[in-house]
């Protein structure tokens, strides 16, 4: 099955490049290219691909306000978001405003291939970088936390794995953790976001530090 790429960026080198690296994959297609965000929201309700990159930061409609459309559609899109930082402060507001995950523009172009294909699996690409920037971004202003009904449908073992998860534990190290098989705990992570009707595992991190479940220092 190939994947339907559509890339968002206001750069014409940035989205030539990473055109011909996804290009050049068997499995993955570059069906469109949007200047900015606006543009993106419009070639995605005509194109319908399957994973949209997306440059965080766009004159006009920005990446975030991109993805908060996208994500927030009948059909939501799985938005792998771009940026120069690990740290900038629009990583976070990109996870809550739904994308499935980020990746650095200087990363090596096979990280690029594989970011693609994750997100376009299903999972979520969080790296530890962007678990910590939660943990600050929380730390700075935690607010009250928001009383979510749904968490108590979760069994005390799948409240564990969610509270691992929101540390930015991968499912092996969740495994080793918990001496359980991966497979286990594969099984608990879909039961989790099944529950409280996420889409992603970034979704599920930002869901328990704005629950309350996980506080930072925890």
């Amino acid at each position: 099955m190939t994947i339907r790429v559509l890339i968002a960026d206001d750069q014409a080198l940035m989205r030539g490049g990473f055109r011909m690296i996804l290009d050049g994959q068997e499995d993955i297609e570059v069906v469109g290219e949007a200047i900015d965000g606006g543009d993106a929201v419009e070639q995605f309700r005509r194109l319908r691909p399957d994973v949209v990159v997306m440059d965080v930061r766009m004159p006009g409609m920005d990446g975030i306000e991109a993805t908060r459309q996208l994500t927030s559609a009948e059909s939501p899109a799985r938005v792998l978001i771009l940026t120069m930082f690990d740290l900038d402060d629009c990583v976070f507001e990109a996870l809550r405003a739904g994308a499935s995950g980020f990746l650095l523009k200087d990363r090596p172009p096979e990280e690029l291939v594989a970011a693609v294909r994750v997100v376009a699996s299903g999972e979520a690409l969080l790296a530890p970088s962007v678990t910590r920037r939660l943990i600050e971004e929380f730390s700075k202003s935690p607010g009250k936390p928001i009383r979510l009904p749904e968490i108590e449908s979760l069994t005390d073992r799948e409240r564990e794995v969610l509270v691992l998860m929101a540390h930015g534990l991968s499912n092996a190290e969740i495994a080793g953790r918990l001496f359980v098989a991966e497979t286990t705990v594969k099984t608990h992570v879909g039961r989790v976001l099944q529950k409280l009707e996420l889409r992603d595992r970034a979704q599920a991190v930002v869901l328990a530090y704005e629950s309350g479940l996980v506080r930072p220092g925890s």
